[in-house]
């Protein structure tokens, strides 16, 4: 445990040392733009999660851990700490007028840490118990939008559009298994901000008109939950040591909760300062802590999977009722949402497969996504993905095949697209995504040495 500490302690700094340079539009609406609610593990393969449970071999046990549906925390045999982050590129395009705008973004994905708790006595009647905690953005806001116009008989308007913030989730969970039944739920706390302002600038060789921001700041908490089942059957038995050929159901999903929410209100004429920061002048309106609630939308997510030594194949159905999402009572550019997720990963090696092969211990991730964007603009706008992905072994192969400890090197590739040209804006988008999984048999009672 001494030796991993350093790397739990460089995990948990992670959130406050990446950094972001994106600047989407979109992430105005809402809560912002979703960040991927999966790990790596599952990226590839289209993000299917509901019926997926990462079993790698008798001798191995769990690969990666799947937060999404916190039921397979009840299959989980040693602990697993897995911890991803991703980098996105963007291309946003328009038709009228003609402009196009790239963007780079890094963000930290997810740090998770599962570890059994079953008893012996549990284990020998076919039961399973696991828990875990981690932390992970659930959504992110940065934008810096410029815009001129000329107004009718007034003057030319130069105007400033600036947000940033995000919501995150840390959560703890727990998961039961049953003979072929799993269950489980994620709790924890759900906190993030808001930060929008709009600067107006009269453009005029003659007359001085005063700059003036509207700006508001938000704050906001609170408590959720989130469960999901998992039911598996065995279709027929293999060989010694090598998986069955097995079928699984899943479901998960979280009800409607509100998060309490204080803001700061303001409306301000300003000047810039040598250094280009705004100064205050005067303040129109200048109001503090307004309590209010954001009422954040109930979700689900349904998939099966099917899973034998070499194959795995899913499909999942998820949908979000962002039309009942309120901020402080009002409703915003936001509408139900829908995505089908397919994706599948080949694992080439056999039974006694020589160690020297490297690549036949690489398991190969393909899949894709289609769906619709939670955010309205310009009418409903598809947002889609096809993905590839891989999972490396880091550490020798004979150790894994013995010992049953490793680590795992997770990527992921999505490439894909919302809108269309229907909808004058059209965001293209590539992001890796890359992850470490280290499996181990932490805090097991020796009885033997």
């Amino acid at each position: 445990m001494l030796k991993i500490l350093p790397v739990l302690l460089v995990a948990f700094g992670l959130p406050a040392t990446v950094f972001s340079q994106e600047n989407s539009p979109y992430s105005r609406y809402g809560l912002g733009d979703q960040a991927p609610n999966r790990n790596i593990f599952t990226r590839g393969m289209g993000g299917i999660s509901a019926g997926v449970f990462d079993y790698l071999s008798n001798y191995q046990g769990m690969g990666s851990t799947n937060f999404s549906n916190p039921a397979v925390l009840g299959n989980i045999t040693n602990t697993v700490f897995d911890i991803g982050a991703e980098a996105d590129f963007r291309t946003l395009k328009s038709l009228n007028p003609v402009k196009k705008f790239t963007s780079a973004n890094s963000l930290f994905s997810y740090v998770n840490l599962a570890f059994p708790v079953a008893t012996e006595k549990m284990r020998k009647k076919n039961m399973g118990w696991g828990m875990n905690f981690g932390l992970r953005p659930v959504t992110k806001i940065n934008y810096k939008i410029e815009a001129a116009k000329r107004l009718t008989n007034i003057d030319s308007l130069y105007t400033l559009y600036e947000g940033s913030g995000g919501t995150n989730q840390a959560y703890f969970g727990t998961g039961f298994r049953v003979k072929g039944f799993s269950i489980g739920v994620n709790a924890g706390y759900m906190f993030g901000n808001k930060d929008y302002s709009t600067k107006l600038q009269f453009v005029n060789d003659t007359v001085t008109y005063a700059k003036s921001n509207t700006q508001t700041k938000a704050s906001f908490g609170g408590l959720f939950l989130n469960a999901g089942l998992q039911y598996e059957a065995v279709l027929n038995k293999d060989k010694k040591d090598q998986l069955p050929k097995i079928l699984r159901f899943g479901f998960y999903g979280n009800l409607a909760q509100k998060l309490n929410a204080s803001s700061d209100n303001l409306n301000e004429t300003f000047i810039y300062d040598p250094n280009g920061s705004a100064f205050r002048v005067d303040s129109v309106f200048d109001q503090k802590n307004n309590k209010g609630t954001i009422e954040y939308p109930a979700s689900f997510a349904a998939g099966l999977s099917y899973q034998d030594a070499h194959w795995l194949f899913g499909a999942d159905f998820e949908m979000a009722k962002w039309d009942n999402y309120r901020y402080y009572g009002q409703k915003d550019l936001v509408q139900n949402n829908w995505t089908v997720r397919v994706g599948g990963q080949y694992y080439p090696a056999k039974q006694g497969a020589s160690v020297k092969k490297y690549f036949n211990f690489v398991r190969y991730r393909a899949g894709f996504y289609y769906g619709t964007d939670y955010i309205a603009t310009n009418g409903s706008r598809p947002e889609y993905a096809f993905t590839a992905g891989a999972g490396f072994p880091l550490t020798s192969l004979q150790r894994i095949n013995w010992f049953g400890e490793y680590v795992m090197l997770n990527t992921a590739l999505e490439v894909g697209a919302r809108g269309n040209k229907t909808n004058n804006v059209k965001e293209n988008m590539v992001r890796f995504s890359i992850g470490i999984a280290m499996n181990g048999r932490w805090f097991r009672k020796i009885k033997y040495d």
